[in-house]
Order: C-alpha cells, then sequence, then structure tokens
C-alpha cells in the first residue's frame, strides 16, 4: 500500500537540462560572502594593535 502512495509522488524520470544557477545557488553564495566579509571584520577588530 506505501509503495504505492510513495511511487505516484516520485520523480517523473525527466531531466531538465541546466540552463544556469538556481535561485538557491545565488542564494548560497550571498551568505557565503556575507559571513566571510563578517568574520573578517570580528577578527580584525578582535586582533587589532592597541599600541
Amino acid at each position: 500500500m506505501y509503495s504505492s502512495l510513495t511511487v505516484a509522488h516520485g520523480h517523473t524520470g525527466v531531466v531538465a537540462p541546466r540552463t544556469g544557477p538556481e535561485l538557491s545557488d545565488l542564494a548560497l553564495f550571498a551568505v557565503a560572502v556575507a559571513a566571510v566579509w563578517f568574520v573578517r571584520r570580528a577578527l580584525r577588530k578582535r586582533f587589532a594593535r592597541k599600541d
């Protein structure tokens, strides 16, 4: 019974060609850039010389 339910909602088997990056790819890249910028800024403040 359960196997017939899972097959009905599974993948269709049709592969779509990739034409470019997905929106999720761009969002992940933007979050990674923001995280690197934030961490570098925090480390610069932490290790700044206080003469």
